[in-house]
């Protein structure tokens, strides 16, 4: 009996294990039949925007359109089982396909067997980062993209792609490399324009762009796409020389791992760990942000795992590095979706499309992709956001800028590097000269309060309080002294003690722990007192740690501005409290 009870034990616990790294078998094995119709519907119009999207999101990667459906079809499945989020649409992205094609088009020199084997190891490369980075619980490494970083970096990918669709859209194509050289060779070729391709793309644009804005519900992907099969047809496009989609393969790839000459695995990892970035910014954000909407709470680590999965899942398949769609998850969700069932129902259609009617969409003009893809740039660049960090903080703005342009003129995989170094650096100069406040108090409001804010606050003869809003480290160790300096050298009273508000300073490293003792010794030569107010407790350990209690003396650390001020007036101007 023990034994049978310790066997069904262990079961259990093996069972909880695989449904922590599986979330999938428990939502199917709790699944409320009630959900069926709804993931059902949701799963069918999520294939109107899968379909399209994936060939077109294929191409921009430099791919066969077929390879965005084969990548659909495996990452929905993957996802499904081992992403956390009920709602989450991952499949090809804009903002990936760009760095995609700039990673492997140049090592593949023209040759498409070896582009698509370059795409499946750079997949791999990148599920194996992200999953590494879940199972090593490093979802923070999506905030080494700052907002303002993020939306430069998005702006500058819009234009580059937004560029490079502009002859397809037009009919015919070009050979440059570099924005400033494809708006040439655009330009340079615009004589060679079909219009009968350029009329069915700005129609396919215009229905796309235009139902998305009076009637957002409305499918305008599906419904540009099927106006534009019809119009091919009974128009005859191909016979006026608009190149069309044809049939696709018949079949689905059977799984092989894809191989690489070794000597491109650098580069491929390199591009791997900015795609991670990028991706795992999306997945983190947008998971977030439909979690918080439906009322529920998701395991950044198990996205990671998740989407993981999903790249690992298409560089087996033929495909490509794939990240959240924030576009399809809005779809899924206003379907009503329940489950991860929907992703499944999804990948099954499309699947089913490519085993038994490939030809469904071979009448589909190739100016049509580019309409799809040149949609996408259009809401990849955010100009109410940009408007807003110019509104409200302009070196924000400044920054987002410089990494748009950094994007579009140095190229998208040193822009994603840039992003990165210009969000360190900003972290870096704002933690160098943070914000500082002397501190006085104002009529009629309690506590004390920045001068400048409250500039009919009174400040105690001879007591200068100075508040000091970041960790003191030994980059801006030498700026809080040198503040100190300045405010004892331009006080109207010669002061008799520095008072600092030590709330916000959150650590104290060894540097800045020698200048403060350095400091107090310099003070103490001219008579001044440096005193300190509201350490937290564990910042007051660490400088006790240090030895500066031995220094800076002890009852000279109060529990409040107020306690200290009180102090200074008792001891140094012999007020009574």
């Amino acid at each position: 009996m023990t034994a049978g009870g310790g066997a069904a034990v262990g079961g259990v616990s093996v069972s909880r294990r695989l449904e922590a790294w599986i979330p999938g078998i428990r939502v199917f094995r709790t699944y409320d039949r009630a959900w069926l119709p709804r993931d059902l519907i949701a799963g069918i119009v999520l294939v109107t925007l899968l379909v399209p999207q994936g060939m077109a999101y294929a191409e921009l990667a430099g791919l066969p359109p077929i390879t965005g459906l084969y990548t659909t079809v495996v990452c929905l499945v993957a996802y499904a089982l081992v992403g956390p989020s009920p709602v989450l649409v991952l499949g090809p992205d804009s903002s990936l396909g760009p760095m995609i094609a700039a990673t492997i088009l140049p090592l593949a020199g023209g040759d498409q067997q070896q582009a698509i084997a370059l795409a499946g190891v750079l997949a791999l490369l990148v599920g194996a980062v992200t999953v590494g980075a879940g199972i090593a619980r490093l979802g923070f490494v999506a905030d080494l993209l700052s907002n303002p970083v993020r939306t430069g970096y998005l702006a500058g990918l819009a234009v580059v792609i937004l560029v490079g669709q502009l002859p397809k859209l037009f009919g015919f194509s070009t050979d440059a490399e570099g924005l400033v050289a494809e708006v040439g060779a655009f330009l340079g070729n615009l004589d060679q324009t079909n219009y009968w391709a350029l009329g069915i793309g700005l129609l396919s644009l215009g229905i796309i762009l235009g139902l998305g804005r009076i009637a957002p519900r409305t499918p305008g992907i599906l419904v540009a796409v099927v106006t534009s099969i019809v119009l091919s047809v009974v128009l005859d496009l191909a016979a006026h020389g608009v190149a069309v989609i044809g049939v696709l393969p018949q079949g689905f790839p059977v799984p092989a791992i894809p191989r690489a000459d070794p000597g491109d695995l650098p580069l491929l990892f390199g591009a791997a760990i900015g795609i991670s970035l990028v991706a795992i910014g999306d997945t983190i954000s947008t998971s977030g942000g439909f979690a918080t909407r439906r009322g529920y709470e998701v395991n950044g680590n198990q996205e990671l795992a998740g989407i993981g999965s999903a790249n690992l899942a298409a560089g087996l398949f033929s495909g490509f590095p794939v990240s959240t769609s924030g576009s399809r998850t809005a779809v899924a969700d206003q379907s009503g979706a329940k489950t991860q069932l929907t992703g499944l129902v999804a990948a099954s259609l499309v699947l089913l499309m490519l085993l038994v009617a490939p030809g469904l969409v071979q009448s589909m003009p190739q100016p049509v992709l580019a309409a799809v893809i040149i949609a996408a740039s259009v809401r990849l660049f955010d100009v109410a956001e940009l408007r807003r960090l110019y509104t409200v903080r302009r070196s924000e703005f400044v920054l987002a800028v410089v990494c748009a342009l950094g994007v579009a003129f140095v190229g998208v995989l040193q822009g994603i590097v840039i992003a990165v170094v210009l969000s360190a650096c900003y972290i870096f100069l704002r933690a160098w000269s943070p914000y500082s406040a002397v501190l006085g108090k104002p009529p009629e409001v309690p506590g004390y309060h920045d001068i400048r804010r409250y500039p009919d606050a009174v400040q105690v003869p001879g007591l200068v309080i100075l508040r000091w809003s970041a960790p003191l480290f030994f980059a801006n160790a030498n700026q809080f002294r040198d503040r100190v300096r300045e405010l004892v050298k331009t006080a109207d009273t010669p002061p008799a003690w520095v008072l600092v508000a030590a709330e916000p300073i959150t650590d104290i490293d060894t540097t800045a722990g020698a200048m403060l003792a350095d400091l107090d010794l310099e003070l103490n030569a001219s008579g001044i007192h440096l005193a300190f107010a509201e350490f937290q407790s564990d910042v007051r350990d660490m400088i006790a740690r240090y030895g500066l209690l031995d220094v800076i003396e002890e009852g000279h650390i109060y529990r409040s501005v107020s306690e200290a001020v009180d102090a200074y007036r008792g001891e140094v101007l012999g007020e009574r409290p």
